[in-house]
């Protein structure tokens, strides 16, 4: 018996070949999907050395970062800059035979959105993108890293990477998650306990009876922000409800191609006697929703905690990440969480911006207004989660509440567009990252669910999403 993880079987099936006794290898990859803000440098690198694309079926180039989510949508960028980035991919896109998903184009969306809803990404894959959230892969049982420029380059050209094997981390999540809880409240809840570099040099394989019963979105938003915790990997073994999901998705195999499929998908987990080179223990049961009060995602406490005191931690390091978030976010110690206002809610991102994130937050809203001095913004995923939003009606909800609600793109997550806080603006963000800047020069960001976005721009300051909807009669999930 083998008894490997399933990461270590996905990279044995793809080894090329091995490279040095220090685990490298020229590895096979399966699928990449390109965006316009990370490619460039490496089409031009091919242009200039006279390579072609190896095989450009298995190469998507799809738009989303520098497009403008304006309302109505148009084919023009915010600035010169991007429409040159735009232009250029789309020259790459004709001159090497690549698929491209255009601003235009129905099926356009953030790539870790799009990638599964056009069953780009199947179990047992490998796929690289220049995209460190290309982790979000993992959910679906392939396993998906960011890369660099260089080694996009080298992808185009050969379809192979060099890659070093990665150790393994077992993350177990048990128990029954918490009414008002989600996935994104268990990976805040990891973030805090092992930081934001505990994962580096790790692939995660998440597992328990908790990861058993998150819908497929949860498990994506899980995956999408392991990297935060330095993971360059996280993977859930595929099961039935991974098997449904992709189903019938434009690419997926069909008939006695698909149960042949099925067979080997239903064989990728780990081996019952794999070793794992480090394990964490998660009980979900006792979670509350999380916010971030700092600058870095691990940077985490309970809703119904207050800023932390820097005097009270005895790790000097520890310590003067605590003042230096503090001082950039402008929050005193000791602060109640709920006390602190906001000026900004925003819902979106490859991590929250999927069509059941959407739902959650319409639950919250129903029937209510967001404060009059908070602006609220809405994203969809993908211009396909879009429609079946405002198929579902969750779209008019969303602007009774005083939402703006706008075209599909990265956004406000990373503020590559028009969409950018000023310096000082507060932001209650459903998204992955909350450094310095990320949203806006000088701007803070505080990471949650999207109900707890929810819940914070109808109250105008950071709230328990729980004490809203008891307060409003609603007993249900969000």
């Amino acid at each position: 018996m083998s008894n490997k993880t399933l990461y270590e079987k996905l990279i044995d099936t793809h080894v090329v070949r091995e490279l040095d006794n220090d685990g490298h290898v020229l590895l096979y990859i399966d699928r990449s999907i390109l965006n316009e803000y990370t490619s460039p440098q490496a089409f031009s690198g091919l242009r200039e050395s006279g390579r072609g694309v190896r095989h450009p079926e298995n190469i998507l180039l799809n738009v989303d970062h520098v497009n403008p989510t304006r309302p109505t949508r148009d084919a023009e960028m915010t600035d010169a800059g991007g429409q040159l980035q735009v232009d250029y991919f789309r020259q790459n896109a004709a001159d090497f035979g690549i698929e491209l998903f255009d601003v235009m184009d129905p099926r356009q969306g953030i790539e870790h959105v799009v990638a599964h809803e056009q069953g780009m990404v199947m179990p047992g894959m490998v796929i690289a993108a220049g995209d460190s959230h290309t982790t979000t892969y993992g959910a679906f049982g392939a396993l998906g890293f960011g890369i660099g420029t260089s080694e996009i380059e080298h992808l185009l050209a050969t379809q192979t990477l060099v890659y070093r094997r990665l150790k393994t981390m077992r993350v177990t999540v048990t128990g029954l998650l918490p009414y008002a809880c989600t996935a994104k409240d268990i990976i805040l809840d990891l973030l805090g306990k092992i930081s934001a570099s505990g994962a580096t040099g790790y692939a995660i394989e998440f597992d328990g009876d908790a990861i058993d019963d998150l819908s497929m979105e949860g498990r994506m938003t899980l995956c999408n922000m392991a990297v935060e915790a330095g993971a360059r990997g996280a993977i859930i073994a595929p099961d039935q409800k991974v098997f449904d999901y992709i189903t019938g998705k434009p690419q997926m195999p069909t008939g006695a191609l698909w149960q042949q499929a099925l067979a080997e998908w239903s064989q990728l987990r780990s081996d019952p006697l794999a070793v794992f080179d480090k394990t964490v223990q998660i009980d979900c049961s006792e979670l509350d929703p999380k916010v971030t009060w700092g600058i870095s995602p691990d940077q985490t406490s309970p809703i119904g905690g207050a800023v932390p005191d820097p005097e009270q931690e005895t790790d000097l390091i520890k310590q003067q990440a605590i003042r230096k978030a503090l001082q950039y976010m402008g929050l005193m110690a000791g602060t109640p969480l709920r006390e602190i206002p906001i000026t900004h809610a925003f819902i979106g991102s490859c991590t929250n911006g999927r069509i059941e994130d959407l739902r959650s937050a319409a639950a919250v809203l129903q029937g209510r207004k967001i404060a009059s001095h908070v602006r609220g913004i809405i994203v969809p995923g993908s211009s396909q989660v879009r429609r079946q939003a405002e198929a579902e009606g969750l779209a008019q909800q969303f602007l009774d509440a005083g939402f703006e609600w706008r075209q599909s793109g990265c956004s406000m997550c990373l503020a590559m567009n028009e969409d950018v806080l000023a310096p000082g603006d507060r932001c209650a963000s459903g998204t992955n990252r909350n450094f310095p800047g990320r949203q806006g020069v000088g701007a803070r960001t505080h990471l949650m669910s999207p109900a707890m976005v929810a819940a914070a721009a109808i109250s105008g300051h950071l709230e328990d999403v729980r004490t809203m909807l008891n307060a409003g009669g609603n007993n249900g999930s969000i």
